[in-house]
C-alpha cells in the first residue's frame, strides 16, 4: 500500500471502506498484524520516541485519525484521500465482521468500561461474538496474553493510550492469537457511552477535537503542541515547493 509521509510518519492512503476490507484481509490472515490511528499529538511524540517512531513504522496500517493530519499532508501537497477515525474504523470493522459471524476482543480503559461495552456492542451489532474483556490497569500482561489467546479473536482493540498502546502492540505483533490488533485510545469509553460523541454536524466539519476541549476543558494542554504541528507542516510544505 502507497504510504504518505506526515512529519516522519507514513499513513496508508485509503478511504474509510479501502481500510476496513484492508483490515478484513489482516484478520482473514491471522497473524497478529496490527494497526495504528495517529493525531497529530502522536505524530509529534513520535519525533522525540524514537521506540513509538519505530512501532508506528512496523504497523501494517496507519491511519490518518485527525483532521490535523490530512490539513498536514494537504499543506505538505501530498493529500490523504481523507480521515479514518479510529472510532468509525473500529465500528466499520466490527459491523463487517458481526456480517461474518467475527469476533472482537476489549482490552483497556478503566475496570468495568471494557463490559460495558461489551455489552453495547453485542446489543448494536447482534452478529459479533465479544470473545473477551480485560480493563488496561496491570502491571504484568501474562494473565491477559492468556486470555487472549485462549479467546483468539479476530480482532483485537487495544485501548491503553499513546504510546502505551503502540509499544505494546509492537511488541507482540505475529507473537499472539489474534488477526489485527488496533490501538484506539479512548474508543472503550465511546462504546461504553461514557463519553460522548460530537454530533454529526461538527465532525463532518473535522471540529470534533474542539468539541471534546469543550467537554472536557483539561484536554487543552494535550493541544500545546498542535501550533507546533502546524509549523513543522509549513515549513515542511516550503521544502516541497
Amino acid at each position: 500500500m502507497n504510504r504518505i509521509d506526515v512529519l516522519g510518519v507514513g499513513f496508508d492512503d485509503l478511504t474509510m471502506d479501502e481500510a476496513v476490507e484492508a483490515a478484513l484481509g489482516f484478520t482473514a490472515a491471522r497473524e497478529a498484524a496490527y494497526a495504528c490511528t495517529p493525531n497529530p499529538e502522536i505524530v509529534m511524540a513520535a519525533r522525540e520516541n524514537s521506540s513509538l517512531a519505530a512501532a508506528l513504522k512496523g504497523a501494517s496500517l496507519v491511519l490518518a485519525d485527525g483532521v490535523g493530519v490530512t490539513k498536514a499532508a494537504q499543506l505538505l501537497r501530498t493529500p490523504l484521500k481523507g480521515r479514518v477515525p479510529g472510532i468509525d474504523f473500529a465500528q466499520s470493522l466490527i459491523a463487517s465482521l458481526a456480517e461474518r459471524g467475527g469476533s472482537v476482543y476489549l482490552f483497556g480503559a478503566k475496570p468495568g468500561v471494557a463490559e460495558a461495552a461489551a455489552e453495547n456492542i453485542s446489543a448494536r451489532f447482534p452478529g459479533i461474538s465479544v470473545a473477551g474483556v480485560s480493563d488496561g490497569y496491570f502491571t504484568d500482561d501474562g494473565h491477559i496474553i492468556e486470555k487472549i489467546n485462549a479467546a483468539s479473536p479476530d480482532f483485537l482493540m487495544v485501548c491503553l493510550g499513546s504510546p502505551k498502546q503502540e509499544l505494546w502492540m509492537a511488541e507482540r505483533a505475529g507473537k499472539i492469537s489474534c488477526g489485527l490488533m488496533a490501538g484506539l485510545g479512548g474508543s472503550l469509553d465511546v462504546l461504553a457511552g461514557n463519553v460522548r460523541r460530537a454530533p454529526e454536524t461538527w465532525r463532518k466539519l473535522g471540529l470534533e477535537w474542539l468539541y471534546r476541549v469543550i467537554k472536557e476543558p483539561k484536554r487543552i494542554t494535550r493541544l500545546a503542541k498542535l501550533p507546533l504541528f502546524v509549523l513543522e507542516a509549513a515549513k515542511g510544505r516550503g521544502k516541497h515547493g
